[in-house]
């Protein structure tokens, strides 16, 4: 009996037992293992707790900079809106250029740290204790700027940081807003029409020569969108539903005769039977005669149809409402969308693929590159640097639009270190002021948008041209920072297939 125990107890250990170690060496790993992640994950909560007192730090000197930009501003006695601007304008722009961020993007986030260290301290005080982090922070400041009144947004800021140190940042977004709603004393009505002044559209550049288009409207006004839209795509569906089902039954009729029917991966439109299979081209009628012409199908989905509706529309048609129809031949509809479109002569003529720019901020795929270079009225030939694919020249000689359209092409947008406004909307300004004898040359002139040409003549910043079109800017501090104009990039035609020239 006594050895029947000593072979179950040997067995007990030889084999899995409750799913852990296979044995004593097995189960010890284990325990150190998972102690280990214990000590990383205490680690990771220290290195959390540094980050977000640095955050909050960050927005203390943020926000002393834009304090020191309202103390000037204070000082200024005229009340042009321009002026009283400046200041911080100029404060921005250097805090920009130091660390490499662009001026309106340094702007808003030494509004959102003043923001944070006036009116929301405590937030402030959690964040530096590293009890909270900045994501949290963001939601309990965003739910509550739009409570205005100190006494309401107090007890909002202390019942959600209370919840915001047990949770993740995103629930603390849910419940901040939650209770915003809760706390602020404004009506629905109040809130909806100071919200309903943010309205604005806005473009976000993608990969692959895509964009994304973004409009903030009010609800109602955006799902009326939306059902419009919706509505029209699915008559089109409709309407491409019917001719499918004419042309198949002339097709089992013998009326007309099929054009490259073959594989038939004509995807229908999922409305009708009948359509599946018929394929999306179809030749002419049997005779031979072509009088029926090439017939298609749409093959489009509902949300690349609305889409397309949507940017037809924009593109194409007029505002219900125009002002200007006494003012300007043909209103607002006459108005037709500019774009400049980059494309290297080896890409127009098939030797290589890529290289499209759209006001050299993103790229453009091949076939629409083509398309608007058919289209357009005129090109300007421009010669790059075969090495640093610097612009060198322009090949027009009309004076002072050649010039134009040279800094057009080597600029591409504002040179204001962190701008990315499209030259072909900057201004085409003199580094050397004419006033004091700048000559009216390429070397001497850049392309600066409204905001920074303003930012360089009324206040203390100055700007010397380089060779090659570099830039040096130096702040009021008598810091300097360097723009050198962005170089094109070369596509080199390979071996194999180029075409000769």
């Amino acid at each position: 009996m006594f050895q029947v125990v000593v072979l179950v107890r040997t067995l007990c250990r030889a084999l899995p037992c409750g799913g852990k170690g296979t044995n004593v060496g097995d189960a010890e790993r284990d325990e150190v293992e998972a102690q280990r992640a214990g000590v990383l994950a205490d680690e990771l909560r220290r290195i959390q707790a540094e980050e977000a007192a640095l955050h909050a730090r960050r927005a203390r000197v943020l926000a002393d900079a834009y304090a020191l930009t309202e103390a000037q501003k204070a000082r200024i006695a005229s009340t042009a809106s321009k002026e009283r601007d400046m200041p911080l304008r100029s404060m921005s722009a250097e805090l920009g250029m130091a660390v490499r961020m662009n001026d309106r993007t340094m702007q808003s986030h030494m509004w959102d740290a003043y923001v944070l260290t006036t009116s929301f301290q405590a937030t402030l005080a959690a964040l530096d204790a590293g009890r909270i982090t900045r994501a949290h922070a963001t939601a309990i400041v965003d739910a509550g700027t739009g409570i205005d009144e100190p006494s309401a947004r107090a007890p909002f800021e202390q019942t959600v940081l209370e919840f915001a140190e047990s949770t993740t940042s995103a629930r603390t977004r849910a419940y901040a807003r939650q209770q915003a709603d809760i706390f602020n004393p404004r009506t629905m009505q109040e809130r909806h029409d100071l919200a309903a002044q943010g309205r604005r559209i806005w473009v976000t550049d993608l990969d692959d020569g895509m964009s994304l288009l973004s409009q903030l409207l009010p609800t109602v006004i955006a799902h009326g969108i939306l059902d419009r839209t919706t509505q029209q795509a699915k008559l089109i569906k409709k309407t491409d539903a019917i001719r499918r089902r004419e042309v198949a039954a002339r097709l089992r009729s013998g009326t007309i005769a099929p054009g490259g029917v073959g594989d038939g991966t004509g995807s229908g439109n999922g409305l009708d039977g009948e359509c599946v299979g018929i394929d999306s081209r179809v030749g002419t009628d049997a005779g031979g005669s072509g009088d029926h012409g090439d017939l298609w199908f749409d093959e489009r989905t509902l949300d690349q149809i609305r889409a397309d509706l949507v940017a037809d529309m924009l593109l194409t048609g007029s505002p219900l409402i125009d002002p200007s129809r006494d003012t300007a031949p043909g209103g607002l509809g006459a108005i037709r969308a500019n774009v400049q479109i980059t494309v290297p002569v080896t890409t127009l003529t098939g030797v290589t693929s890529g290289g499209a720019e759209l006001d050299g901020i993103a790229p453009v795929d091949d076939l629409t590159a083509k398309r608007l270079a058919g289209d357009a009225p005129g090109w300007d030939r421009v010669l790059t640097d075969p090495v640093t694919g610097i612009v060198l020249a322009v090949d027009r000689y009309q004076v002072t639009p050649a010039q134009k359209r040279f800094l057009n092409a080597r600029d591409r947008h504002c040179r204001t270190p962190g701008c990315r406004r499209p030259a072909r909307l900057c201004d085409h300004d003199h580094t050397l002021d004419y006033a004091l004898g700048g000559q009216t040359e390429v070397c001497n002139l850049a392309c600066f948008c409204k905001r920074h040409h303003t930012l360089k003549h009324a206040t203390d910043w100055t700007v010397r041209q380089l060779a090659g079109g570099s830039l040096e800017f130096t702040s009021p501090s008598g810091r300097s920072y360097r723009d050198d104009p962005t170089p094109r990039v070369v596509f080199l035609p390979s071996d194999d297939g180029a075409a000769p020239f």
